[in-house]
């Protein structure tokens, strides 16, 4: 009777717990069986694991194996537990040991392919944080190796084979180290708002949407650079942190995305489809997944057509504006993604969307206008802070030489009121409602003017908190120590919709 115990990871959401790969060989007529409440996926490990062994040229026991996978009250998903697995079985049928390093100090993940090749797996990234943590080495198939690499200070080596792995434990061969993957220190290229002809009006709610982490509603007709000017939000965004960067890795590792290979430091952007399905957008799935919402975490979240989206995928997504997470529960566990995103969507006035645009084409009566709004609730339209219009730009505009700020002048404007919230603590909009009444103290007259806009256009409390924060953002623009009227008068004038409520 031989026993082996190796080290691999589990994936729980962006959990990456420890998993106990424990490989027991007894007398008995041959047969495998793994333990530790494994999935179909994990179950058929036994065939590939097997077949890599032999085609590796390595002996495998034709004896009694039995595999355990612990903790056992953890469900266990995926092929990473394969590389663990094979190790295990071959240590255990050793007769004499000779290792150059340790197992209990490294941690094997990896997927088999039947010849003995090492594949890729998701979730690498908080593994390797998980990892370094524990102070072991991680062992990782070849094409994980960019993803490890974003983990600096990371112990981690790549292999292409289980050959490589076997002959590097035994001191008879070399695995090649993890390179450390700094990105660039700014953003990619991004489509900028000089770019953009005319919209002064959008392009100011824009630099007041990223001074202040502000969620942004934009009603126009069909063609008036909605989708334009969205995209174009993230030029006037800092470059994620390193604490940012490696959050956002983490969740695009789990979902199996590598657009943070390719973006950089550029904050995510996701701008979904609008047939998206609720589970699609804020995850979810037998083996649950990170959504929309999730992959846009410290990033941009773009709904076109807001009005188009099923009603159940829209009423999701106010719990995690609120709280900046979204919890996905299964029978007997509950997982959580993180969800802080900026909200930017955009819908038309009118179904056919050429209401008030200063023609007769719009032939939709007030029902089915209003029929149409309806599709989007009063709370989470509450959830804007900024409700702007989005007229046609007329030729001359288009024809003529800007005259508003441009996207480089915009982007250090928001850089620098950035930097003041983050002096006070916190960026605007993430501010609870004590700290809002905190860090914005209004003269007589400006709260005077907010008393009787609430009472004329029977705002909500939850309204005139968001005023107070777009106020503080406009301030924070302009370097002003606090928001006088002149602010808070662009605050009530950004929030239109509420008026027709």
């Amino acid at each position: 009777m031989a026993l082996a115990r190796l080290i691999s990871r589990g994936q729980a959401g962006l959990d990456a717990y420890e998993v106990s790969v424990e490989v027991h060989i007894s007398g008995g007529l041959p047969g495998f069986a793994i333990v530790g409440l494994p999935t179909p996926a994990v179950r058929e490990s036994r065939e590939r694991v097997r077949a890599a062994i032999l085609n590796s040229g390595l002996e495998f026991p034709s004896s009694r194996i039995t595999a355990n996978l612990g903790p056992a009250d953890i469900p266990k998903d995926g092929g990473r537990f394969d590389l663990a697995l094979a190790l295990g079985i071959i240590e255990a049928g050793r007769k004499e040991r000779r290792r150059r390093w340790q197992l209990d100090e490294i941690e094997f993940v990896g997927e088999l392919a039947l010849g003995g090749e090492l594949r890729p797996v998701t979730g690498i990234v908080p593994a390797a944080l998980a990892a370094r943590a524990a102070r072991r080495r991680l062992i990782v198939p070849e094409a994980n190796a960019a993803e490890a690499g974003l983990v600096p200070g990371i112990d981690a080596s790549t292999a292409r084979r289980l050959n490589d792995v076997v002959a590097a434990l035994d001191g008879e061969g070399t695995l090649s180290a993890v390179e450390a993957r700094p990105l660039t220190a700014g953003p990619v290229p991004l489509p900028s708002l000089d770019d953009v002809k005319g919209h002064a009006g959008a392009k100011r709610a824009l630099a007041v949407a990223a001074a202040g982490d502000h969620n942004l509603l934009m009603i126009g007709p069909p063609g008036s650079g909605k989708s334009m000017l969205a995209v174009r939000l993230r030029s006037l965004l800092p470059a994620l942190s390193d604490d940012e960067l490696l959050a956002v890795a983490s969740i695009a590792s789990v979902a199996g995305d590598d657009s943070v290979l390719k973006g950089g430091r550029a904050r995510p952007y996701r701008a979904p489809h609008h047939t998206t399905r609720a589970a699609a957008l804020v995850g979810g799935g037998q083996h649950p997944k990170p959504g929309e919402i999730s992959l846009a975490h410290h990033g941009v979240l773009f709904l076109d057509e807001l009005p188009e989206f099923s009603r159940a995928a829209l009423e999701a997504l106010r719990e995690p504006l609120e709280t900046g997470r979204v919890a996905i529960s299964r029978l007997g566990h509950r997982i959580d993604f993180p969800a802080r995103f900026q909200l930017i969507a955009a819908m038309n006035p009118c179904p056919c969307g050429f209401l008030g645009d200063g023609t007769d084409r719009c032939q939709c009566g007030a029902g089915r206008v209003g029929q149409y709004r309806s599709r989007i609730s009063g709370p989470l339209l509450d959830r804007f802070d900024l409700h702007i219009e989005v007229p046609r730009v007329p030729y001359a505009e288009l024809a003529a030489e800007p005259s508003d700020p441009g996207g480089e002048a915009l982007g250090l404007m928001v850089a620098r009121a950035r930097q003041r919230q983050l002096a006070r603590g916190e960026l605007n909009a993430r501010l609870g409602e004590r700290a809002v009444f905190e860090h914005v103290e209004l003269d007589r007259a400006a709260s005077r003017l907010l008393a009787e806009a609430q009472e004329h256009w029977q705002l909500s409390a939850r309204s005139v908190v968001r005023i107070l924060k777009v106020a503080r953002s406009l301030a924070d623009l302009t370097g002003a120590a606090q928001p006088g009227v002149a602010e808070l008068s662009e605050a009530l004038q950004l929030r239109r919709l509420d008026r027709s409520r």
